[in-house]
Formats: structure tokens, C-alpha cells, sequence
């Protein structure tokens, strides 16, 4: 219904209108006694094999929302209700700021793949938090990030102020210095300057009763040489993981027209790239640390590529918008097909 129907009409309109129209449509509906335990009916699925323990947190299953698209954690619950196993929001900064210039989010429909320049445009984390305080038992990632105004020199204070703001109302953390859409922003994935970041989190998580899990964000776009520098990273800083990938800046094999726009690409053509990361970050460190694999997830097959390179957990962001909410539930059936 949704590939026949739903996404025709949508496509037909302006990507980032429509996404704002999807998120009022689905609180409207889900405001309407019985409709959520009616998503829940038809996409959740429930099954000891699906769970998954990692970062000391128990996952009902390993398919998340990645960042990017419940920005504000302002649909995390009813987003739920799609069959994810946990929802990552952001990514925050600690101001409220505009983003880009529109038009930034265009589809590449024949592609299946998304270009976006939206620049960390969101609220601001204390309206995030807010918003989390009526988190009704969802597993939450908080993705954060710096503002656009602050020089890379004080970024460390943006993450800082994120990270202690966000700490009592978010399961696990996501560093963000990948996205290429916040000018420099992706220099700070150089070692130095990334080693010094993350074990100022790790200072700041040491100051808290219990600690919460540390993810790195990291770019498809790194070189070997880069990726090794990310491995010893990790194990110098003992931060608990890596997310792989973020968008790519690459433009390789692309038909669409619009392929010259500047910004992120995400969908199935990052597909293979991201899978190529995991497995190398598996196989380099010898699976050290967890890694949560997103990039053009559009199928079963994309999915199970990813768990068998070395992931533990997946993402699914572009290929929600393409496929709708029956991918997750056919992930899921899937696992439980093949563990039994």
C-alpha cells in the first residue's frame, strides 16, 4: 500500500514540506483512540531472538531510526509504534538554529537515494529535553552536535553542553563531527582533535552516578589510513562504539539529475560503501567494539549484508522513506527466520 499508493502521492511534493505534513499526520492519527495499537499490530514484532544486548542496554530488537529524521524528538514515541527497536533523534546543538538556506532536501527517486543540506537545523537541546520528558519506555539515542557560529576551538564546549543536558533523559550518546554539512565540522574527525573531544565526554560521563554509552559518528568518506586512526581512537578513549556511516559526499555511479546538488547523500547508493566500512572496522580491530551500521538498508538482503560485515545493531533512515514502515517488520521476520 504504502510503495503503490502512500509514497506516489507524497513524492509529488516538496521533500521537506512533506516530511513536517508526515510527522502532524501521523500525531493526528495517533491521538485517535486505537490507531497506535493498530501500527503496533501490523508492524511490531515481538521475539526473544530479536533482542540484543549491547552498551549494558537491552535493544527489543536491533533495526533503530537513525538521526536526522525525529530531529526534535518531537514523534519518537508514535514513531515507535512502526516496529523500531530503539530511535536515535537529533542531531542537537546547544542553541536553537535555522540550518541552511531552502530548498536543502531533494530526492534522487531514480537513484532511491536522498541528497540533504539541512545543517543541523533544530530547536536546540532544551527544547529536546522537554520534549523527552514524556518518553513513555522508547530507547533513545541522543545525536549531538555543534552549532554552526562556534569555531572548532570551542566545539568541545557545544558537545559538553549537549552531552550534560541531554544525560538524564537519553540512553546512549552519538558524537556527530561527520556530517559534511556544517562547514569544518567534518576536520574534527582528525585524531587530535577527536581524541581530545571524546575523552572530555568521557570526563564528563565519569562525573555522573552511572555512565552512559559514547558512539562515534563517522563518515563514509575516510580513508584506511583514517579508519585505522578511528580504531585506535576508540581504544585510547574507550568510548563504547561506532556508528557507520554517516551520509557521503561522493557522487559516484549516480543517474539523477540532481545529482550536482550540494550536501549529504544518502540511500542505496551508499549501500555498499558503508557495509565496506563495517567490515573493516570488524576486521582491523578485531571486533573491539560495537558498530552500529546505517546506509542504504532498502531490503532484507541490505540488512543481513550489514549484521554479517560486523554489525551489531542497524539503521534505517532513507530506506524508511522509500520502502515505509513494512521494511522494519520484514527485517525482523527475517532474523527470526534465520536464527531458528
Amino acid at each position: 500500500m504504502y510503495k503503490f499508493f502512500i509514497r506516489p502521492i507524497f513524492f509529488l511534493f516538496d521533500p521537506e514540506k512533506i516530511h513536517h505534513f508526515t510527522f502532524s499526520l501521523i500525531r493526528f492519527f495517533c491521538k485517535i483512540p486505537g490507531v497506535s495499537h493498530l501500527f503496533k499490530y501490523l508492524y511490531v514484532i515481538e521475539h526473544e531472538s530479536l533482542e540484543r544486548q549491547l552498551f549494558g542496554l537491552t535493544f527489543k530488537n536491533p533495526i533503530g531510526l537513525a538521526a536526522g529524521f525525529d530531529k526534535d524528538a518531537k514523534l519518537y514515541n508514535e514513531l515507535s509504534n512502526f516496529g523500531f527497536g530503539f530511535i536515535e533523534i537529533g542531531t542537537l546543538t546547544p542553541k536553537p538554529q535555522s540550518g541552511n538556506p531552502k530548498k536543502r532536501l531533494f530526492r534522487l527517486k531514480e537513484d532511491s537515494a536522498i541528497i540533504n543540506r539541512m545543517g543541523f537545523n533544530n530547536g536546540g537541546v532544551e527544547a529536546a529535553v522537554e520534549q523527552l520528558k514524556a518518553n513513555k519506555g522508547v530507547l533513545i539515542g541522543g545525536n549531538i552536535g555543534k552549532n554552526k557560529v562556534t569555531p572548532n576551538a570551542e566545539a568541545v564546549e557545544d558537545y559538553k553542553i549537549c552531552f550534560n543536558a541531554l544525560f538524564e533523559h537519553v540512553d546512549y550518546f552519538v558524537v556527530n563531527v561527520s556530517s559534511p554539512n556544517t562547514p569544518n565540522l567534518r576536520a574534527l574527525q582528525d585524531k587530535k582533535p577527536l581524541t581530545e573531544l571524546l575523552m572530555t565526554l568521557q570526563l564528563e560521563n565519569a562525573n555522573h552516578n552511572k555512565r552512559k554509552p559514547i558512539l562515534l559518528k563517522i563518515a563514509p568518506d575516510l580513508t584506511n589510513a583514517q579508519l585505522l586512526d578511528i580504531i585506535t581512537i576508540i581504544s585510547d578513549t574507550k568510548i563504547d562504539g561506532v556508528i557507520s556511516t554517516n551520509t557521503t559526499i561522493s557522487r559516484e555511479g549516480l543517474i539523477s539529475e540532481k545529482q550536482k546538488e550540494v550536501g549529504g547523500l544518502s540511500g542505496k547508493p551508499l549501500t555498499n560503501r558503508s557495509t565496506e566500512v563495517i567490515k573493516f572496522l570488524a576486521e582491523k580491530s578485531n571486533k573491539a567494539f560495537p558498530i552500529i551500521g546505517v546506509g542504504g538498508i532498502h531490503s532484507v538482503k541490505d540488512a543481513l549484508e550489514k549484521l554479517e560485515a560486523g554489525a551489531d545493531l542497524i539503521q534505517l533512515y532513507t530506506g524508511f522513506i522509500y520502502e515505509g514502515p513494512k521494511l522494519i517488520k520484514t527485517i525482523n521476520k527475517a532474523l527470526i527466520k534465520k536464527a531458528n
